[in-house]
């Protein structure tokens, strides 16, 4: 893949920001599943990308203070009725005394990224919040993390665009407690928007300019001996540069990350097993931070892939085939017993066995939630998305755990996660968080839970899956991508998505199952998918809306067809009881979207 953007960066930022001044924000930033995405050097400029800072800034400081107001009114209102007015002012004063919030701001190692974090951060402390920018690239589960562990914090940002080509660059807004913006924040946050840039935007732009990124720091990741548990603050490791009265610090928040992490797994056990394994980061975030921790358990380590290339050298950082060729490669020419694959921003986990086999992420999450009720004696829901596999709802059976059911996107997950009494929720493109750790999906803990498991067990990630499948029952998934005409995906939403009755759209799935939808309006459209799926040799058992349209089946295989929400693209995801089942399930589910 060639480099996205041949420019120089001084040039880069005058020749985009030109290009976009006054350019209505409403047709180019819409947040999707998981943050706003867009292909640098277009619509992922420095003009707009200030202007989403700005608007997320706006948002952030309406929140915190209305959570301010209230925080000060509850704490008056405690005091004795004769001294109300008083204690009211006080506090209200000694709120506005207090130091100002505090936002952190990581990023990826895409093109650029840290340049576009010193400006967004220039632009969010212009509305008088203190920022801590990471000092180096980092994983956005650290992020959360560290968001989520300072008592100042109101949010953050991550500059990355996750697992998408690296052409592609993106904000994801976070919470206090580190997890995914909801959708009413983000809807806000695009309301929020203007179409001039903000008043310092000639600062910010100063502060693009000057910044460089330093790979030396991304080879030196902390030895163990060196980790600690303190979280970064406003002076902790923290260098000021120039920005409204120097609000805006870089900081190492990768060691009390990385410390934390380290606490969360059976040394002994590991150093013991004598495991030998690869660590493929795709170029991405996770480069020698997995491999670094790995190591310093007692792992015997292969990374490849952990040059810095903002190219990704052609691969897409998602940790699925076909991009995971040179790790599966290398565990076979190497005879080591695993590899361990992260995406873009290291907060999904892909696995390969010793055979160089594609292990999915359905599989490795039920293997994770096996080990967490039956390794560590802990208990609580699992939450899956709708693309999420059959293989969990047996393994929740199996456990007596409860399995909840939400459309894709893991801000859903993350909600559930706010309900409480949360195990472990995980997507099927890899994404799983253990809402204990943080409100986020964590990929390089899901590596270290499998070293774990696997030096516990003393087995190999092939044979712990084998053992898993014996008892569970097989079941083989597989997803294709589709790139349609604008015209054909309008063909798909009238026809088959936003068709026939809608009363299950988002909480209904379970509601859905066991009775065939379509004794209305849609019975004809119904008639037909019963005679597709006959000709496959399955029984079509529902038909459910709430996130695509998902085709359930007796034989408990599915078919889902879904556009994406971060790309131009149509997923279309099967499971069957077979690799060919699926195959024939996916080429109906493809012909149904090609119209």
């Amino acid at each position: 893949m060639s480099n996205p953007d041949n420019a120089s960066p001084s040039t880069h930022a005058s020749v985009t920001t030109d290009a976009n001044k006054g350019a209505p924000l409403a047709d180019s930033v819409h947040f999707g599943t998981d943050g706003w995405r867009a292909i640098i050097g277009k619509d992922f400029n420095p003009t707009t990308v200030a202007r989403v800072a700005d608007g997320a800034a706006r948002v952030f400081k309406r929140h915190h203070h209305s959570s301010t107001e209230n925080t000060t009114s509850n704490a008056a209102a405690k005091v004795a009725p004769t001294n109300q007015a008083d204690e009211m002012s006080e506090a209200a004063e000694k709120s506005e005394a207090a130091e100002p919030p505090l936002i952190f701001i990581g990023y990826d190692c895409r093109l650029d990224a840290k340049r576009y974090a010193a400006l967004a951060a220039t632009v969010v402390a212009s509305h008088g919040f203190d920022v801590i920018v990471s000092d180096r690239y980092c994983p956005t589960p650290a992020l959360c993390w560290t968001i989520a562990r300072n008592r100042q914090a109101v949010g953050g940002l991550m500059l990355t665009s996750s697992h998408n080509p690296a052409e592609y660059l993106g904000i994801k807004l976070r919470m206090k407690d580190g997890g995914a913006s909801p959708k009413e924040f983000t809807d806000e946050v695009e309301a929020a928007l203007i179409d001039e840039p903000p008043s310092c935007f000639e600062e910010a732009l100063e502060a693009f300019a000057a910044t460089r990124d330093d790979e030396s720091k991304a080879s030196n990741s902390p030895l163990l001996s060196d980790l600690d548990d303190e979280t970064p603050t406003r002076t902790s490791h923290a260098q000021a540069v120039g920005a409204p009265a120097s609000r805006v610090q870089f900081a190492d928040i990768m060691k009390a990350y990385l410390a934390a992490l380290m606490t969360m797994v059976d040394h002994q056990a590991i150093a013991k097993a004598r495991l030998r394994v690869v660590v493929d980061p795709l170029f991405g975030a996770g480069r020698g931070y997995l491999a670094t921790m790995l190591s310093q358990l007692g792992v015997e380590v292969a990374e490849v892939n952990g040059e810095a290339d903002p190219t990704f050298n052609g691969l897409h950082p998602e940790p699925i085939p076909p991009w995971i060729h040179v790790g599966a490669e290398k565990v076979v020419e190497g005879g080591f017993d695993a590899c361990f694959v992260t995406d873009g921003d290291a907060d999904r986990i892909g696995a390969i066995d010793d055979t160089g086999t594609y292990v999915s992420s359905h599989r490795v999450l039920a293997l994770i939630i096996g080990h967490l009720v039956e390794g560590r004696g802990q208990t609580g829901r699992v939450i899956r998305t709708q693309a999420g596999s059959n293989l969990l709802r047996r393994q929740c059976d199996r456990l007596g755990l409860v399995l909840t059911t939400k459309p894709i996107g893991f801000k859903w997950i993350y909600e559930e996660m706010l309900r409480g009494d949360v195990l472990i929720g995980g997507e099927e493109s890899g994404g799983m968080g253990i809402p204990s750790h943080v409100h986020e999906r964590d990929g390089l803990l899901m590596a270290l839970m499998l070293t774990e498991l696997m030096a516990q067990k003393g087995k190999g990630l092939r044979e712990l899956v084998d053992e898993m499948l014996a008892t569970l029952g097989t079941l083989e998934y597989a997803r294709r991508d589709l790139r349609l005409t604008p015209e054909q995906k309008d063909a798909l939403l009238v026809t088959h998505i936003q068709t026939a009755d809608r009363t299950n759209r988002q909480t209904g799935i379970q509601a859905a199952e066991g009775a065939v939808e379509g004794e209305g309006d849609d019975a004809l459209a119904t008639a037909a998918y019963r005679k597709l799926f006959t000709a496959l040799g399955e029984e079509l058992v529902s038909v459910e809306r709430t996130d695509g349209i998902k085709f359930i089946l007796a034989s408990d295989g599915w078919l889902l067809i879904r556009p994406s929400g971060t790309e131009p693209l149509v997923r279309v995801y099967a499971e069957a009881t077979s690799a060919p089942q699926v195959e024939a399930l996916l080429n109906t589910g493809c012909a149904l979207a090609q119209g």
